[in-house]
């Protein structure tokens, strides 16, 4: 489906266009909140092992894993912890970047699990919350690069609420996999890195007072003085003679009638 970009005007086309973007980011983000939950559900009434689902760092027959531990989770309360953040993050990233989600989240899922794969501890790993601190380490790190007023306003929601992540990517508490936490945020700066110019900036608004300054550098323009060689000449000198330049001799004395001298000033 083809995505509007987002534009500053008030106008109606721009509500439209808004309106378009986030259907878009909350149909996309419900469905994936959707699927951590039908295979929750799916576990708990079928009986479902977490182990089958989860990562068993370096086993050969765990690399699908790497596909499905996001969606599985140890307990109601590990999904709940994981459900808010995946909808608002998730939301905010298909709304900003919608070309670069396309890429990003991929991205983020697969690597966080091949790191979680190759360096984790020998446990199983499972949960969304890798996925949860690429995503916000992806919106922070893209508003920082891209530095317009919606990448910028995003970046600092993000960091408000989940700021704390910066610190969970460190070894914290037994049953927590740090490792997935890392790996996903290494993961989201990998793409934000690779996709902040994949979106196209929103077109800058401008606003009145810049063109009343513009009208006035133009007015002031007017009662500027004139170059020197814009200037036209009214008189030329004659030009010098062959023999070089003339010289006019004037007499020093003059004698009047009465033979008396007089020297002229």
């Amino acid at each position: 489906m083809d995505i509007a970009s987002p534009t500053p005007e008030p106008g109606s086309v721009a509500v439209k266009s808004d309106r378009q973007r986030i259907h878009y980011a909350v149909f996309s983000a419900a469905i994936l909140l959707a699927g951590i939950w039908l295979v929750w559900l799916g576990g708990w009434l079928l009986g479902w092992s977490v182990n089958d689902l989860g990562i068993e760092p370096r086993r050969v027959g765990s690399l699908l894993g790497i596909l499905s531990a996001p969606l599985a989770h140890a307990s109601f309360e590990h999904l709940m912890s994981n459900t808010l953040p995946l909808a608002l993050l998730a939301t905010l990233t298909l709304y900003a970047y919608p070309l670069a989600t396309r890429w990003a989240l991929p991205m983020i899922w697969l690597l966080s699990g091949l790191g979680v794969w190759l360096f984790a501890r020998d446990s199983v790993h499972v949960g969304m919350s890798g996925i949860n601190h690429g995503l916000m380490f992806f919106l922070f790190l893209t508003g920082l690069l891209r530095r317009d007023r919606l990448g910028i306003a995003i970046s600092l929601v993000v960091f408000f609420f989940y700021g704390g992540m910066l610190l969970t990517v460190l070894p914290r508490e037994e049953h927590v996999s740090f490792e997935y936490h890392l790996g996903g945020a290494v993961a989201g700066i990998i793409a934000a890195l690779l996709l902040f110019r994949l979106d196209p900036k929103p077109p800058r608004k401008r606003y009145s007072w810049e063109d009343e300054e513009d009208e006035q550098a133009f007015a002031d323009s007017e009662l500027d003085l004139p170059r020197p060689d814009d200037v036209p000449v009214l008189w030329k000198r004659e030009p010098e003679s062959s023999e070089g330049a003339r010289i006019l001799h004037f007499p020093t004395r003059v004698d009047d009638k009465d033979g008396r001298r007089h020297t002229l000033h």
